[in-house]
């Protein structure tokens, strides 16, 4: 399989993520990178598509925000990472708002999403690689992985979180639309929910989004993923808390069942390798051996493929995780 990375989504190193009333180190951090580049072995450069593809999916006021919000943050005489701490209960579009404060807070959803000096440069790029993957699935491979660092489906149009910035799924998906490709399947198996690729394609039909996760009565991101929080054409099949292989494969069966009935052309996973086990900060049970399966599964499907990165924080299984699933395409 045709892995796509650029070393300079290395440039997003967030120092620490603010939850439970406290910083905490950053669960989404550099050693996430070692681990799976050692496992996937040898990558491509992505290619530059520039700003359009984005541009397809965020609004330019974000866009821009998201570029220049560290210098702003920085030209207010703030230290380190930048970080919202006032959030609109309704969320608003004022006419101005001139403080970063205000800005990061509009375009924000939590405080465990720092914008640091290279996280666009990082974001961008991310977005680029899950392009580049494209582009190798159109052109004839049956399967592309897009290591996108940082993650991408808790970003939604015109907001960040979630460790998210760009959407790197709903990019995908966009540009192959754009490209020709009629119907498009997004499949989540992310621990969390997919919430910026649900809301980016709610009022649609040409994007079909699937996604398995943890009930988001006891999880992150709370406001979104419940079963009967359904778009156009969105299945949320939320699981407890110590889920297993046995009870996550029926799961995955009814959403390659239902995600079948649309006809996709093209199937986009977003996989992420927090279900596992040992998860420092997600609580399935899944084990390293079950990864290749679930891979087996998605791929009877038929599609042409491409998956793209998302979570996954135990470091030091990371890599055989990853490398697990790829193997089963």
């Amino acid at each position: 399989m045709r892995c796509f990375w650029d070393e300079r989504q290395r440039g997003h190193a967030p120092a620490a993520e603010f939850y439970n009333g406290a910083l905490h180190p950053a669960a989404e951090h550099g050693g996430r990178v070692d681990a799976i580049l050692a496992a996937i072995g040898p990558t491509e450069v992505p290619r530059d598509h520039g700003m359009a593809p984005l541009l397809a999916v965020h609004s330019s006021e974000y866009l821009q925000f998201l570029e220049t919000a560290h210098g702003d943050w920085r030209a207010a005489g703030r230290e380190g990472d930048a970080f919202p701490y006032t959030f609109p209960v309704v969320r608003r579009r004022p006419l101005d708002l001139a403080r970063i404060d205000a800005r990061l807070g509009q375009h924000s959803f939590d405080t465990a999403t720092p914008i640091g000096e290279r996280t666009w440069d990082a974001s961008y790029w991310g977005a680029q690689a899950a392009l580049s993957a494209l582009d190798a699935v159109l052109g004839g491979e049956r399967s592309a992985f897009a290591f996108t660092r940082p993650p991408g489906h808790h970003a939604g149009r015109d907001y960040l979180g979630g460790y998210s910035y760009l959407n790197n799924a709903a990019i995908a998906a966009e540009a192959a639309l754009a490209a020709g490709v009629r119907q498009v399947a997004i499949l989540d198996v992310d621990y969390h929910h997919g919430n910026g690729t649900q809301d980016i394609f709610y009022e649609r039909r040409d994007v079909a989004f699937a996604s398995i996760h943890a009930d988001p009565t006891m999880d992150y991101p709370y406001f979104w993923g419940h079963a009967d929080d359904g778009g156009e054409a969105s299945l949320n099949l939320p699981l407890p808390r110590g889920t297993t292989w046995a009870e996550y494969e029926p799961a995955l069966v009814e959403a390659i069942e239902w995600l079948s009935g649309f006809s996709p052309e093209l199937l986009i996973v977003s996989y992420g390798a927090d279900t596992f086990v040992d998860d420092p900060i997600s609580h399935f049970a899944l084990e390293t051996r079950d990864y290749a399966p679930m891979a087996r599964r998605i791929a009877a499907l038929g599609l042409p493929n491409l998956v793209v990165m998302e979570g996954g924080y135990a470091v030091e299984a990371l890599g055989a995780n990853v490398a697990a699933f790829l193997s089963g395409f």
